[in-house]
């Protein structure tokens, strides 16, 4: 077995709790050696006293030797008063900060005062109780957010959902949900594994095992796009249903609807069915992060296939067949392919809506004669011309 280090801290966004009293803490997932990924909280200060000790355990990189030698990232000092645009204004800060850390030499970016400051804590497993006046606020980082705060969301109110059955996990990532318990999703992943906390447990959960509580049907499905993005399989999968499609590694389809839950619709020619998300990269995009995420994670059951599930709706959830997915595919397809038929145009580019002038009929033109008759008159002329000259 290999030598613990973190791979990647990524900077989710921060809490504003208020148990015992109002204080804000950063949420960070830390990826770790072995692949597993794991969320902790940590206060400002705390992670500025992490920062002095960094600093006094390596004083010629901190620069307190010779400061040209300095290459441990700075950090600015806690505000006597840390209200919410502090804390929003440092994420960018953080982000910074600990994605230069990462790239430090390993003596410092793997050293143990590191690791075990991002090691899970109990506080991190043991959520806020409900019992509070306020539940606490979350705020998320947008993924594709500048060091900028105008970039940071307002106050995120978690959505809720309902296990409609039991869910063992089986890594250490996931999270065991019984019949009828209820989570706070905290980020909805396109693979279909959606990350949620319950109480005081958190971890990756299948989303065909969770129901919205207002309705069977999940909002924020987009419609289906049969124009389609171009997609490569990165794994191989056997169909299972009779609605699904079977794929090779390599296979170049077209996405025709994300659905949430991770199993997409694609199309391979006129050929449409469900397809694991998680086994799909975009074509052209490097596929080494995903097939890392297939090794930690397989693709997540469709909800057709678990049983005893338990809905607290009276209908079931709303989904297209794949007959109507093939025959709108197909009819796109045809029209996709079939040419325009331009009509006359104008000398200016635009349609002509005149009645078309047919041209006048010509004369019949007679045919021409043959070389040997030619060469006949040609003689008899002559012969006539010579006859009368005498």
């Amino acid at each position: 077995m290999g030598d613990t280090f973190i791979r990647h801290i990524a900077l989710l966004g921060f809490e504003k709790r208020f148990v015992p009293s109002q204080h804000y803490v950063y949420m960070f997932l830390v990826k770790w050696q072995d692949l597993s990924e794991k969320v902790v909280y940590r206060k400002f200060t705390e992670i500025y006293e992490f920062h002095k000790m960094l600093k006094e355990m390596f004083p010629i990189e901190a620069g307190e030797i010779q400061k040209e030698n300095r290459i441990i990232p700075h950090l600015p000092a806690p505000k006597w008063f840390d209200g919410q645009r502090a804390a929003e204004s440092r994420q960018g800060t953080l982000t910074e900060y600990f994605n230069a850390l990462m790239g430090l030499p390993v003596k410092i970016s793997r050293c143990p005062h590191l690791l075990d400051f991002f090691k899970v804590r109990p506080d991190d497993l043991k959520l806020p109780t409900d019992n509070q006046v306020k539940k606490p606020e979350t705020y998320l980082m947008p993924k594709d957010a500048k060091t900028n705060v105008a970039d940071i969301t307002g106050p995120i109110i978690l959505q809720t959902y309902r296990a409609i059955s039991d869910y063992e996990k089986s890594s250490r990532t996931e999270m065991t949900v019984a019949t009828g318990d209820v989570v706070d999703v905290v980020e909805k992943s396109e693979s279909g594994w959606w990350f949620c906390q319950m109480k005081t447990k958190r971890g990756w959960v299948p989303a065909s095992y969770l129901e919205p509580l207002d309705s069977p049907d999940e909002a924020e499905d987009p419609d289906p796009n049969y124009a389609g993005e171009l997609y490569v399989t990165i794994k191989a999968y056997t169909a299972v249903e009779e609605d699904e499609v079977s794929l090779s590694e390599g296979d170049a389809i077209e996405v025709i609807h994300k659905l949430l839950d991770g199993w997409w619709v694609v199309r391979k020619g006129d050929v449409t069915g469900y397809f694991p998300s998680m086994y799909l990269q975009k074509a052209g995009e490097e596929i080494t992060q995903a097939q890392r995420q297939i090794r930690a994670r397989g693709a997540p059951p469709r909800r057709s296939t678990i049983r005893n599930a338990q809905s607290i709706h009276q209908r079931s959830q709303k989904r297209l067949s794949q007959d109507t997915y093939r025959r709108n595919s197909i009819k796109f397809l045809q029209q996709r392919r079939r040419p325009a038929r331009p009509g006359p145009q104008s000398a200016n580019g635009a349609k002509n809506n005149a009645p078309t002038q047919h041209p006048k009929a010509q004369p019949a033109v007679p045919p021409r004669p043959s070389a040997d008759l030619i060469l006949h008159r040609c003689t008899e002329s002559t012969k006539r011309k010579l006859a009368s000259a005498v």
